[in-house]
């Protein structure tokens, strides 16, 4: 397994990463299949929502004290997320609660305006993370491709931004990589995929065209072995960061010799005398 360069680390927020892969914790068969996967990708920080998971160590008969356990044990920096709020309010009360519960200001903000597809709330997701941000919070917001949407986040002051692939859980890549592409380009800060990865190649691809890192979850944890499906995903990040930083030769409309003829060949002249 490759493993990334020391000078070439991802930052967030002026904390600097080994891995540019970020890992979730929901969906595993079992605990310790979750812990062989953390261990075989060596995630930068693993995602746990709080709305879906009690996080209070050693709370009385709760099935996730065990889960905290693991997540103390497993020692990778731990991303709270408002997975399943619906409102602005929602929002921000469950990240205070995180913050308290984690001791973390990280907080990957999950706005959710469509239970159907999951998108995101476009409409007030600049207002929550500005309300966040205001708070001392190091947002990490959960978007769509939209390039407007993702400007405003950067201009309340998110340092980083994570718009999705496809939506969460389809597994089907990127649906619209010339947004993607285009984002890229326009924004200067950091840039993570976030949802809709369904296979390695789709994590090379989007490294290969220039983004810092990506967000994983379902396509590692429902795979029939998901550990080796963890180390795939943290190898093809590695070799698209790698592609991305080498330069990848431009696209050519026709052949191209890989051997150029400079003259006539020796051959063809001796047979013609």
């Amino acid at each position: 397994m490759t493993t990334t360069p020391s000078n070439d680390a991802l930052v967030l927020y002026g904390q600097r990463f080994q891995s540019r892969l970020l890992l979730g914790t929901a969906r595993y068969p079992s605990p310790d299949v979750l812990e062989a996967a953390v261990q075989r990708a060596r995630p930068a920080m693993l995602t746990a929502s709080l709305r879906r998971q009690t996080a209070t160590p050693g709370a009385a008969g709760s099935d996730a004290n065990g889960f905290w356990e693991l997540l103390r044990r497993l020692d990778v920096p731990v991303l709270p997320n408002t997975a399943g709020c619906h409102s602005v309010q929602e929002v921000i009360a469950t990240a205070q609660m995180a913050r308290e519960l984690f001791d973390t200001p990280w907080i990957k903000l999950e706005l959710i305006g469509d239970d159907y597809t999951l998108q995101p709330d476009t409409l007030n997701l600049v207002d929550a993370a500005s309300q966040l941000i205001r708070d001392g919070f190091q947002v990490l917001p959960y978007c769509t491709e939209d390039l407007v949407l993702c400007q405003r986040l950067v201009d309340v002051g998110c340092q980083a931004v994570m718009p999705w692939a496809a939506p969460i859980g389809t597994g089907r890549g990127p649906v619209n990589p010339y947004a993607l592409q285009v984002l890229r380009e326009r924004l200067a800060v950091p840039l993570l995929v976030d949802a809709g990865l369904g296979l390695p190649s789709h994590a090379c691809q989007v490294m290969e065209w220039g983004y810092d890192g990506v967000l994983l979850n379902t396509a590692v944890a429902l795979a029939q072995d998901p550990v080796a499906m963890a180390g795939a995903f943290a190898d093809a990040v590695q070799a698209g960061r790698s592609a991305h930083l080498a330069g990848a030769m431009a696209a050519q409309e026709s052949a191209q010799p890989s051997t150029p003829v400079l003259g006539t060949p020796f051959w063809h002249h001796a047979s013609s005398q």
